[in-house]
């Protein structure tokens, strides 16, 4: 497939301008590839730039490759002509050949999360992507600290461990990452037992230390003003907000469903239902713009 996408970014510079301009990106997965270009209209909508990713786990768990997954979200972008910048962004990934997929798929920034391996192996293994990564113009996240889950999606172990400032530093630094993935005390998935925080003292000092681009996961949930001061800390605050399980949400309320689809389900939908769903995930995209990640109006 010949790839069209003449708004497409690395991910680096689209966080540059989000934190010159006081807004964060959202970094949505659609999960699903017929989700893809209802969330591109939810950003055009709102003439927002935005961020599609998809995670090696949501590439396993929904039945879809990155090849695939990349293929599907060029051709909505040229079926929606898609005129805001967008990212392509393979978000929590854990092997190597997972990442040189979605490389050679198209995808303009991948994230390789090594945060479960002791300090000194998640420096190793992230330096050495990232150099793989700049050498093709591609832009990279990594973890640092552990952050919590519900869903078990993203992780398969619901630990959480807050990111340390001073590690923060050195990993940077040793790194050369363009993006740094944060625990702070939000959550991937719903909320169900413990309420949403946000730790902003120790954003502060993170920032205080290093200049990276700082990524809030599990943005599904969190109230506004967390998002808002988030974003507002002196000297660019966090630039990247992940969105993934509220799209679901509103994407099986719309269908009346509480279970999952595999990819190819949810593609063989008939034509109204994939119509209501489409038009849910759609209205939770511009809501989330327009309320969370103050980034409407910025394309």
């Amino acid at each position: 497939m010949t790839r069209i996408a003449p708004t497409l970014r690395p991910l680096a510079p689209a966080l540059a301008a989000a934190e010159k301009g006081g807004y964060a990106l959202g970094s949505f997965a659609p999960r699903y590839t017929s989700m893809i270009r209802p969330v591109l209209r939810g950003a055009m909508k709102t003439r927002s730039p935005l961020i599609v990713q998809i995670s090696q786990r949501e590439l396993e768990r929904y039945g879809v490759t990155p090849r695939q997954f990349a293929d599907a979200f060029f051709e909505a972008a040229e079926k929606e002509g898609l005129d805001v910048p967008v990212v392509l962004h393979l978000d929590h990934t854990f092997e190597r050949e997972v990442v040189e997929a979605a490389m050679d798929a198209g995808f303009t920034s991948v994230m390789i999360d090594q945060s479960a391996k002791p300090l000194e192996e998640n420096i190793a293994v992230t330096a050495e992507i990232v150099r793989a990564a700049h050498a093709r113009g591609i832009s990279v996240e990594a973890e640092l600290g552990k952050i919590g889950t519900t869903d078990f999606i993203e992780t398969d172990k619901d630990e959480e461990h807050f990111t340390d400032p001073e590690e923060a530093k050195r990993f940077v630094a040793e790194t050369e990452v363009d993006a740094l993935a944060v625990a702070v005390g939000t959550l991937h998935g719903h909320y169900i037992t413990r309420q949403p925080r946000v730790d902003l003292a120790r954003l502060e000092a993170i920032r205080a230390l290093t200049p990276v681009h700082l990524v809030l996961h599990g943005g599904s949930g969190v109230p506004p003003h967390m998002i808002h001061a988030a974003i507002r800390i002196p000297g660019g605050g966090v630039s990247k907000v992940n969105i993934a399980t509220d799209l679901e949400h509103a994407m099986l309320t719309a269908l009346g469903r509480t279970e999952r689809l595999t990819d190819e389900a949810c593609r063989s939908l008939p034509e109204t239902e994939l119509r209501l769903a489409a038009d849910a995930v759609e209205r939770t995209v511009a809501e989330k713009i327009e309320t969370y990640l103050l980034s409407a109006g910025r394309a």
